[in-house]
């Protein structure tokens, strides 16, 4: 048998490992980080949103949440949902020029909610709470960007305070909670099928997103394992002699 077709069948492993190690490599959820649910509004409306907060540690629990509402986006009003086991505080601060809700001017609006967990309500590792929350009217801007601190009970604190980019673009490493504003009257823009994917990795729900991706290495992987032992077997028939009569 020539060296061609010795190595037939090794070519082919390889590329099944490469296959499997794209495939793979792409299925591997990203880090989770504090999010706001749903990621889409239109402005000028009101909504009922929930910050997304899964717990990173191994060995600590989040104890305290903190969520900075952006200054160059003032919301009239904000109320929050009881999350059992948290105390929660909100904090204010003057604006100028005011902002109507209802056709009231108001002076005040708020700045910073507050969650901290009562004894054995903190998120421990593996978890995730969320801190639901009403807004509006909602500005009329692109977007906002809710800076957000997140308090262990070992003491640390993770900042997720980095904007990303508006454009796209690379994610930072501790990217803020970002709600996407679309024009009053006009279409809420639609994420890509990509975009829609990725959000679902972010996501530490224990949802399906990822099971699929799965089910498509596994039959890659019996494809060209198939591929494989049919170019195996075929090497063989070409060693084994003729018979004539």
């Amino acid at each position: 048998m020539s060296r061609h077709r010795r190595t037939a069948p090794v070519a082919a492993v390889l590329a099944l490992g490469a296959a499997l190690t794209a495939v793979l490599g792409f299925a591997a959820p990203a880090a989770a980080h504090v999010s706001v649910d749903p990621k889409e509004a239109t402005q000028g409306g009101y909504g009922r949103f929930a910050f997304r907060v899964p717990n990173e540690s191994d060995t600590a629990s989040t104890t305290k949440v903190e969520v900075v509402l952006p200054e160059n986006a003032p919301v009239g009003s904000v109320s929050t949902m009881p999350v059992p086991g948290w105390t929660v505080s909100v904090q204010k601060r003057k604006v100028d020029p005011p902002v109507e809700v209802h056709g009231t001017p108001l002076t005040e609006v708020v700045s910073r909610i507050v969650w901290t967990a009562s004894a054995g309500a903190a998120v421990k590792p593996g978890e995730f709470q969320e801190f639901p929350v009403s807004l509006g009217p909602l500005p009329k801007v692109d977007r906002m960007v809710f800076k957000a601190l997140q308090t262990y009970s070992d003491g640390n604190v993770v900042r997720w305070i980095e904007e990303p980019p508006a454009g796209g673009g690379e994610e930072p490493a501790n990217p803020a909670p970002v709600l996407t504003l679309a024009p009053e009257g006009g279409a809420a823009p639609t994420p890509s099928a990509a975009v829609t994917v990725a959000a679902g990795a972010d996501r530490n729900d224990g949802g399906d997103g990822d099971s699929g991706t799965l089910l498509g290495a596994a039959g890659l992987a019996a494809g060209l394992a198939g591929f494989v032992l049919g170019g195996a077997a075929y090497a063989r028939t070409r060693r084994q002699p003729t018979s004539t009569d």
